[in-house]
């Protein structure tokens, strides 16, 4: 046991006089020691009742014969955060959390960790703790939230951000908002549809770092404590074992994690955590990989904001299990890969059946042969840009029209909601990426705007920040390299005509490259929007979007 070096012996009785101050006896002293990365708190709705799944999983630990010791990790609500300078915080806290969380797990020589996240940044961030600090770990979530209800129909938290569209309109009145209001996320946990939150759970669970049911019983269901005590139990079985995330998170179970990700037509979000986390594991994604995933992976789900199934109804027709045994009667998935069970893929979900069609379908009657997220480029994004093809109209799919360019989502904003865009437009929203934002903000107040206001059909959105999992129309985001750098989005003018063919995969400003070349020459780098706190030091660290937004200490 790593502890042992602190512990053990008559020099190491410092260390065990501070455990004995926290309330330790020898005997607990003596046991292998479990930190519990608790990411409960009192402000993010996918979070508050972690406190109970951090008290299951103690006990968990405790019954197997472990030591469990509660230590904390940061979390932002991006629907909080949405839509003014907080959301500049979202995206960089998944370093903040991945950085404090090696900072105690190392500093305190745990054996052995059981994270407990569930929302956005929260996940990936402790997937790539995981990966650094590389000793046996399990992941065990919130859960997701129960879809609200209004007027008889299920709804989530994407249909409250169009209901505001809709009120701007006049298509609704004030008493209707504000029932979408009240009833749109009535209990806690993850937005209920398959937003980033929920697809990072799901994608733990298809990483093999996740029990069953991890992305999908609902946090307020009673199973969900069951689970947790499972978690507890079973991180003893893989400290006996020493399986280690590198052991699990390998390049094969990556390829899974796209491949479920293409299935479930996970958030656009996953194409920057992904990467991110495999680089922690030292594997590099190349996201032309992601494309050639989607070719061969159909399309099996449309959860809300795609369509109108929620996670609720996910887990009850078999969870993510059920859509990897759907996906491996194709051979689509590598079924050798171990996991945190301590069995392959394949033993895992051998007998998971999928108990409803409609929400999961069959392999061979999927929603399109192709998956639910594609990578573009072009002369726009040469780098790469991301969108979610499976929430696309059918009719948006190809699409050309005039740039209405802005420098910020507020300014986008402010002419959506004024009437300035019309059917055909292309809305261009730049100096939102990683360096250039900085943070990288979700732009999900313009799509769903233009949603809400009826452009939905005919209105495409383009940007070098990203989108919520909430988000969906042609939205396409991640544009690389972003305009903060000189990318040639920086060099789209007012009524360029901007040719879009997600099917494709092409994006392209039509310009000739000597007048690219031209705007260019002419280009030169804005001031940094901010210039103290930890927002400077990131800016100054990270890559673009299609790296997966990575911190690089420039060399």
């Amino acid at each position: 046991m790593i502890s042992n070096n602190i512990k053990e012996g008559a020099n190491n009785a410092p260390h065990r006089a501070l455990y004995h101050a926290l309330g330790l006896t020898r005997e607990e002293i003596s046991r292998p020691l479990v930190g519990i990365v608790s990411s409960y708190n009192e402000i993010v709705p996918g979070h508050m009742n972690i406190d109970k799944i951090v008290d299951a999983v103690k006990l968990g630990v405790a019954m197997a014969g472990g030591t469990p010791i509660v230590f904390p990790a940061i979390a932002v609500c991006d629907g909080i955060a949405m839509g003014h300078q907080g959301m500049k915080y979202s995206l960089v806290t998944r370093d903040l959390i991945a950085d404090s969380t090696e900072a105690m797990a190392i500093a305190h020589a745990f054996d052995a960790l059981v994270m407990v996240p569930n929302c956005d940044k929260n996940v990936p961030g402790l997937l790539m703790a995981a990966a650094r600090v590389n000793i046996p770990t399990i992941f065990v979530s919130g859960g997701p939230m129960l879809a609200g209800h209004v007027d008889g129909k299920m709804t989530s938290f994407s249909s409250i951000s169009e209901a505001v569209g809709e009120f701007n309109a006049g298509k609704i009145g004030a008493e209707k908002l504000d029932e979408y209001e009240k009833h749109g996320c009535p209990t806690c946990g993850s937005c209920s549809g398959m937003y980033t939150a929920n697809s990072m759970n799901c994608l733990t669970e298809v990483l093999g770092m996740g029990l069953k049911g991890n992305g999908t019983i609902p946090a307020v269901y009673s199973e969900r404590i069951e689970l947790a005590k499972h978690a507890g139990m079973q991180i003893m079985e893989l400290l006996k074992k020493d399986i280690k995330p590198r052991d699990i998170m390998t390049e094969k179970a990556f390829m899974n994690a796209l491949a479920c990700d293409m299935a479930l037509g996970c958030s656009t979000n996953s194409m920057l955590h992904l990467p991110a986390i495999a680089h922690e594991c030292g594997i590099e994604l190349n996201l032309d990989i992601a494309n050639e995933i989607s070719d061969r992976t159909p399309n099996l789900c449309h959860l809300a904001p795609a369509g109108n199934t929620y996670m609720e109804q996910l887990n009850e027709a078999g969870g993510v299990y059920a859509l990897m045994n759907e996906l491996s009667k194709k051979n689509l998935l590598n079924t050798d890969c171990i996991t945190c069970t301590g069995k392959t893929v394949g033993e895992n979900i051998k007998d998971c059946k999928n108990k409803n069609t409609n929400v999961i379908r069959d392999i061979d009657d999927p929603y399109s042969k192709t998956g639910g997220i594609a990578v573009l480029r072009g002369n726009l994004a040469p780098d790469s840009c991301v969108v979610k093809r499976s929430a696309v109209a059918p009719e948006m799919l190809s699409h050309s029209g005039p740039a209405r360019v802005f420098d910020c989502e507020e300014d986008a904003m402010n002419a959506i909601l004024g009437g300035k865009i019309n059917p055909g437009d292309v809305v261009v929203i730049r100096y939102e990426g990683p360096k250039g934002g900085p943070g990288m903000r979700e732009m999900l107040n313009p799509t769903s705007a233009i949603m809400g206001m009826g452009l939905g059909e005919s209105v495409a959105l383009i940007t070098d920040g990203r989108f919520s999992g909430a988000t969906r129309g042609a939205a396409i985001g991640h544009v690389s390299p972003e305009a903060a750098v000189g990318g040639p989005i920086a060099l789209v003018k007012e009524g360029d005509i901007i040719s879009i063919d997600i099917p494709a995969n092409k994006i392209n400003v039509e310009i000739s490259d000597e007048e690219m070349q031209s705007r260019k020459s002419e280009w030169r780098p804005r001031e940094p929007k901010i210039t103290t706190g930890y927002l400077a030091r990131y800016a100054s660290l990270v890559t673009s979007g299609n790296r997966g937004a990575i911190l690089e200490i420039k060399k």
